[in-house]
């Protein structure tokens, strides 16, 4: 069965960046890989309270510069900055090189797939029905400005004994466009019962328009009328092989259809005796 690809990774390189940018030897790309799943880990466990949506990590010979995305940058900060500083003295500490930490707030919390999906997993863990907080979610998004949004959560819903799955959606979500921007997000809910996973796909709006793409498969300038489609003809002898008729007959000439009882014989003539087929010439013509 075909399975739905993470949209973020289907439409990186088209209409999105990495989340990582620097370039390295190759002997080094493993081990900075490495640091930065160490501090993304770290700031989103220590600041999940704040909202952290996404982190972005650029690097070059003398910093390592962080973008943290948060959608309650009061929290990060802190009084007179303080909070911030103890923040990037740790990841500096962490990984043994400058660190600069900047922060971006996050304006359209509503719209944002990974905030939802984290609001989502809150209510559940708080006992809230998951059919009440996802058409809550999926009310405030739209209300927003979105264009579609499905939600999804799987596990012990209800604290039921067997797990399954449960969807709702709302407006458009076209997973194959690679120009739809589409944001998802995954988050975990801790319940008594067990771990609920929650999903969210929230479509924003096309990104590129006709006039940007080049290639002649996509670029779909040829309007749908414009096909020089050829009529449909009739059915050969204007008729409809098999099948009964509101006059009686097996079709609609009130004959019987091709590949009857036995097509040898003629038409109205009688059936031969005993069910045996009639003898077939010979050849060379009749004695």
């Amino acid at each position: 069965m075909g399975q739905k690809v993470n949209p973020h990774g289907l439409r990186v390189g088209v209409i999105k960046d990495w989340d990582s940018r620097w370039y390295a030897r190759n002997e080094k790309v493993g081990d900075l890989l490495v640091e930065d799943k160490k501090i993304r880990d770290y700031l989103k466990k220590t600041l999940y309270s704040a909202g952290i949506p996404k982190i972005e990590i650029e690097r070059d010979n003398a910093k390592v510069r962080i973008y943290l995305h948060c959608a309650r940058p009061g929290v990060v900060i802190g009084k007179g900055g303080e909070q911030i500083e103890q923040y990037r003295l740790t990841v500096e500490k962490m990984i043994g090189k400058p660190v600069a930490l900047n922060i971006v707030e996050v304006k359209q919390v509503d719209t944002n797939a990974q905030l939802v999906a984290e609001n989502i997993a809150q209510q559940l863990e708080k006992r809230i029905g998951f059919r009440r907080a996802m058409k809550n979610a999926m009310g405030r998004a739209m209300r927003m400005g979105a264009r579609g949004i499905k939600t999804q959560v799987s596990g012990r819903l209800g604290g039921a004994e067997i797990a399954r799955t449960e969807h709702y959606h709302d407006g458009t979500i076209p997973l194959q466009t690679l120009r739809a921007d589409i944001d998802y997000g995954f988050a975990e809910a801790a319940t008594t019962y067990g771990r609920i996973g929650v999903k969210v796909w929230i479509y924003k709006g096309e990104v590129l328009t006709q006039t940007l793409r080049t290639t002649p498969r996509t670029l779909d300038t040829k309007n749908f009328k414009e096909r020089s489609d050829r009529p449909r003809r009739d059915r050969r002898d204007g008729d409809r092989k098999g099948g009964f008729n509101r006059n009686g007959g097996f079709n609609r000439n009130g004959g019987r259809p091709q590949g009857g009882f036995n097509n040898n014989r003629p038409q109205g003539g009688a059936r031969p005796q005993g069910g045996a087929r009639p003898a077939a010439p010979k050849e060379g013509g009749s004695n």
